[in-house]
């Protein structure tokens, strides 16, 4: 089913009754997507546009392109999105109510290597100024307010999202020892002088003593420190599915610990520990990425081929408005997009090695804001019960004490199957099998939610992310596909492994400077 489509499913309510709840089930355009892996797309006629660069993908790495080049007075540029809309997994959706995500929510603050991400966040002013030392000064109403998580543990929430109470010493010991060892990770330096970890990860030692991590799976590798504790790999499995909807038997080593050590944020005023919400999630910031491309987007475009003719690109692309097709020559072409979809349009290009997690978020509608036992409600909820990842609250921001109406984003990584079979599966679900499973799931953290759900919207994200198997940092696809040179450059967070805002905003931006100095735009480098 193609994204937005509008339906009503039938949930049971109590007994062998059931009631009709209002919602919508939606996702990425799975037609379009599968008319271009089917290759049934017309060859273009008529007149050829010329373009100097054309970047192919509107997600965050072809808006992050395309608002850098902007950002050093190069304009002679045209965005082509194969959705409706730009934004990628960052999109979000809007009620009477508010603004709410449908994927990616919130960013944390950068660490002092995000040199272009710092940049643009001064740009957009959500930076403000700078303390004595440099350090960045925040806006603080974009600033999570309290209280950013908690966790429903043993019929109670706490604050914080590992539990606090019920751990037999064994439990606490060896958290105690994996913290450290996270912090140990870290503060430490390679052998180039580079940090261990860094974000983006493209600025990360290539020391071996950090690297080697790479050749087993995170669950491998807490195997051999005997690190077991039910707790601790409860929370270990949250994280590597919060961030790469993967379970840790199928993590990298070294994605597990950048996870935990890679995340360094620097700010005045001790808030490096913070993020950055937004009732829409990251659509705030693709939105206005997107602004600063004003003119030079063009929606609705699938592009099916793109090839170097000598030293010019040439870029195929369907209209879906005009039903036709059109071709655009151009003295670079930035990739913008997933490396499964790169592989369909780019002759040589391989994706065999990547494989995707699928994901579900559902935006729920509530009458009341849910309470319960404990510490009282968050902006991030999760329950240590529950097979999902738990919720944010759109209105976190901008009614935090308010009793409602809200809506609650719910999300779930689908990664107890295979990819391809939780795909499958995914797109063969009908809505109201969705919205007895999301309410169920609200209802067995919050009972006092009985009756105030008035509204479950679901989307479904096919390919929501990359997943960081072991491997991938060595793996000859990835490689090349970062070291392209124009005509052709490749923009996409799957060039980094890792699925984060950051990661895609430094894929863009460094496409975008690759594509200004082949075409001689001086500028001062962001990176």
């Amino acid at each position: 089913m193609a994204g937005g489509a509008a339906a009503a499913g039938a949930l049971a309510t109590s007994g062998c009754a059931t009631t009709t709840i209002p919602g919508t089930l939606g996702g990425a355009d799975f037609s379009r997507g599968h008319r271009l892996r089917a290759g049934a797309l017309p060859t273009p006629t008529g007149l050829e546009e010329r373009s100097a660069v054309v970047i192919a993908g509107g997600g965050v790495a072809g808006l992050a392109a395309g608002w850098r080049m902007a950002e050093a007075g190069f304009h002679d540029f045209v965005l082509l999105e194969l959705e409706d809309r730009t934004g990628g997994n960052a999109r979000s959706g809007a009620s009477a109510v508010t603004r709410f995500p449908l994927g990616a929510h919130y960013l944390p603050i950068p660490n002092r290597e995000a040199r272009a991400l710092i940049h643009m966040l001064t740009r957009f002013g959500m930076i403000t100024g700078a303390d004595a030392s440099g350090a960045p000064i925040y806006d603080e109403f974009q600033l999570c307010a309290d209280l950013e998580e908690r966790l429903f543990w043993r019929g109670s929430w706490q604050e914080g999202l590992f539990p606090k109470t019920g751990l037999s010493d064994e439990d606490q010991a060896q958290h105690r020892a994996f913290e450290a060892a996270m912090a140990q990770f870290s503060r430490a330096n390679g052998n180039d002088g580079r940090p261990a970890f860094a974000v983006p990860m493209a600025l990360s030692s290539t020391d071996p003593a950090f690297t080697a991590l790479d050749r087993s799976s995170f669950a491998q590798w807490l195997d051999g420190k005997g690190w077991r504790s039910p707790p601790l790999r409860a929370h270990i499995r949250y994280s590597m599915r919060d961030d790469y909807g993967t379970e840790p038997e199928h993590v990298s080593a070294w994605a597990g610990v950048h996870y935990f050590a890679g995340r360094r944020g620097w700010a005045a005023g001790g808030v490096g520990d913070s993020e950055l919400v937004w009732p829409e999630g990251n659509d705030r910031l693709a939105g206005l990425m997107a602004a600063a491309c004003h003119g030079r987007i063009r929606a609705g475009q699938t592009v099916f081929r793109a090839a170097a003719e000598g030293e010019e690109a040439v870029i195929d692309t369907f209209d879906t408005a005009a039903n036709r097709s059109h071709r655009f020559r151009a003295r670079a072409a930035i990739l913008a997009m997933p490396q499964f979809v790169a592989a369909r349009i780019t002759p040589g290009i391989s994706a065999k090695s990547f494989s995707y997690a699928p994901w579900v978020v559902a935006n729920v509608h509530v009458s009341a804001l849910p309470s319960g036992p404990g510490t009282g409600l968050a902006w991030d909820n999760v329950s240590a019960a529950s097979e999902s990842l738990g919720y944010v609250v759109a209105t976190h921001q901008t009614a935090s004490g308010a009793e409602g109406p809200s809506v609650l984003t719910w999300y779930n990584a689908l990664s107890r199957q295979a990819p391809a079979a939780a795909r499958k599966a995914m797109l063969t679900k009908p809505l109201s099998a969705w919205q007895a499973e999301v309410r169920d799931d609200m209802l067995a953290m919050h009972p006092e939610l009985e009756g105030a759900i008035t509204h479950i919207d679901v989307w479904r994200w096919g390919h929501a992310m990359v997943r960081p198997t072991p491997g991938f940092l060595t793996d000859p696809a990835r490689r090349a596909a970062q070291d392209t040179a124009p005509p052709l450059l490749h923009a996409h967070s799957d060039l980094s492994g890792l699925s984060l805002f950051e990661e895609a905003h430094f894929r863009g931006v460094l496409a975008a400077e690759r594509a200004m100095t082949a075409l001689g735009h001086p500028f001062e480098s962001l990176l």
